[in-house]
C-alpha cells in the first residue's frame, strides 16, 4: 500500500486538494465489503491514498464497521471522513466536526478533508443542493477542507466553488446503481468551468465506465460499491486503479479527432498497382 504523499512533494500529475498532493487519482469508501479482510485486500490493490469513511457508521458500530478504524493503517492512507446517514445541513456540520476528532485519534491531526453529504431523500439518495450549499458555507469558514456531494448541477457546483469548497464531486447516477455516467453533459460543463478538482463519485459500475469519467476530464474518482460488491473486490480495485490510469493517460495524450469519414493508416505512395 502507498504511503500518504507529504505535502511538499512534486509531481508532473499530481491530484491536489487542499494544498495536499496526491499520486492516486483513486479515492475508495469503506462499506459494504464482506469482511475487513476484503477490505484492506482491496484498498492494497486499488493503490488508493484517500479512503472515506462514515462517521455515523463507525460511532455507532454499525454492521461491517467494528473494528475499521484499527484495520486500516492511518500513517499511509489519508482518511476522508464523510457526513453519510445526514438529512440537514445542520446534522452534517455536527458529523463534520465529529469526524474531524474521528481523523485527530487517527494520528492525523493536521485533517480538515470532509466529504460533505446532506440527503433527505432515502429512496433515491438524493443530495440536498440547498443543504449541501449552507453546510459548505459554514464548514468552510470553520476551516474545513470541504469536498461536497452533488447532482451533476453546474450552477451549484459554481456556487460551491465561489463558497470556497476544495472539490465538487458530481454523481455519475444514484449511489450503489452501477449506472454508469448518466450525466455526461453535466459533468462535462462542470469539469469546463472548474478551477477545482472534480471528482466523479457514485454510480461507476465497472473499469471502462470509470475510464470514460477519467477521459473526459475528471481529476479524480470515488468508488465503493463497484469494488467492495463485486465477486472478487480485491480483483476489481486493481482493475478500477488500471482504468483510472488509463483515462488519465489518454486525456494528456489527446485524442484523434472525430472524422465523418475513413482515413488510410496507410500511406497511398509506393502501393502497387496493375500497371
Amino acid at each position: 500500500m502507498t504511503a500518504i504523499a507529504p505535502s511538499t512533494s512534486c509531481s508532473r500529475d499530481d491530484l491536489v486538494i487542499g494544498g495536499r498532493r496526491f499520486r492516486s487519482r483513486l479515492m475508495t469508501g469503506t462499506g459494504k465489503y464482506p469482511s475487513l479482510e476484503a477490505m484492506r485486500a482491496s484498498l492494497e490493490a486499488s493503490a488508493c491514498e484517500i479512503v472515506t469513511v462514515a462517521v455515523r457508521r463507525v460511532q455507532s458500530g454499525a454492521p461491517g464497521h467494528g473494528g475499521l478504524m484499527e484495520a486500516i493503517d492511518w500513517s499511509r492512507l489519508w482518511m476522508l471522513p464523510n457526513t453519510a446517514g445526514c438529512a440537514t445541513a445542520e446534522e452534517a456540520v455536527r458529523v463534520a466536526r465529529l469526524g474531524r476528532e474521528l481523523a485527530r485519534l487517527a494520528g492525523q491531526e493536521d485533517n480538515t478533508f470532509v466529504k460533505l453529504e446532506v440527503i433527505p431523500d432515502s429512496r433515491h439518495l438524493l443530495p440536498d443542493p440547498i443543504g449541501t450549499l449552507e453546510a459548505a458555507e459554514r464548514l468552510v469558514k470553520e476551516g474545513f477542507t470541504v469536498l461536497p456531494y452533488i447532482n451533476a448541477d453546474p450552477l451549484l457546483a459554481r456556487r460551491l466553488e465561489e463558497a470556497g469548497c476544495a472539490t465538487v464531486m458530481p454523481l455519475g447516477s444514484p449511489i450503489g446503481s452501477g449506472q454508469g455516467i448518466r450525466n455526461a453533459a453535466n459533468i462535462s460543463l462542470i469539469i469546463e468551468n472548474a478551477r477545482i478538482p472534480v471528482v466523479v463519485d457514485a454510480g461507476i459500475g465497472v473499469p471502462s465506465e470509470a475510464a470514460q469519467a477519467m477521459e473526459m476530464g475528471a481529476d479524480a474518482l470515488l468508488i465503493n460499491s463497484a469494488i467492495a460488491l463485486a465477486g472478487d473486490p480485491p480483483a476489481m480495485a486493481r482493475a478500477m486503479a488500471l482504468a483510472a490510469e488509463a483515462g488519465r493517460a489518454a486525456l494528456l495524450a489527446g485524442r484523434l479527432p472525430a472524422r465523418a469519414e475513413a482515413s488510410p493508416s496507410s500511406p497511398l505512395e509506393g502501393r502497387v498497382t496493375n500497371h
